[in-house]
């Protein structure tokens, strides 16, 4: 696997903690802070997307498992397998594009419901290039907006460049929170 193709696979994988398609940021998606450092085979993401919308429905479009790949165009398939109270197990399966190259993926997830404020995952079982992957997402109203506080680590199967592997991680996790700000704001417009 070319290094490219190895952080396509890596971003497509990211985001299932809300998880990550292509590695183009959208005109309006600059005030999405993302922050991705390596060390070592670890990669580190942080993450402030802003939004204008009430907290409680940041909360449904970020738990909307069920209907994620309806509105994150990198998903194909997005399940709740099982769920036991606030405890889930979630299915996702799609294909990460840049250019001419695509990478198709497919995992499991265990995520933890903190209502309303905290989700919290970690990689159960994947096809592809992830070794481990731990995030958590935030939910925090400051009185003005709705910041969506993203933060976790992973390890990848594969080697992952030191400058060309983070900024291609960076501009796909700025899409994927740009595409979930985008649901947010359409059904907040209904």
């Amino acid at each position: 696997m070319s290094p490219t193709n190895a952080c396509l696979a890596l971003a497509s994988a990211l985001l299932l903690s809300l998880q990550p398609a292509s590695a183009q940021p959208a005109s309006g998606d600059q005030d999405i802070q993302v922050d991705v450092q390596k060390n070592g085979a670890e990669l580190t993401v942080r993450v402030d997307c802003p939004v204008k919308a009430p907290a409680a429905l940041v909360w449904e479009v970020l738990t909307d498992y069920d209907h994620m790949a309806g509105f994150l165009t990198n998903l194909e398939v997005s399940n709740v397998v099982t769920r036991d109270g606030d405890r889930l197990q979630v299915f996702q399966k799609g294909r990460a594009s840049h250019g001419l190259l695509s990478f198709a993926f497919e995992n499991l997830r265990e995520i933890l419901l903190v209502p309303f404020t905290e989700i919290r995952s970690h990689l159960i079982k994947v096809r592809g290039n992830m070794q481990t992957s731990e995030f958590t997402t935030r939910v925090v109203d400051d009185g003005t907006q709705v910041h969506i506080l993203n933060n976790g680590r992973f390890v990848p199967n594969v080697w992952v460049p030191p400058v060309i592997g983070p900024s291609a991680i960076e501009a796909e996790t700025r899409k994927q929170f740009d595409e979930i700000r985008a649901e947010i704001l359409r059904r907040n417009a209904r």
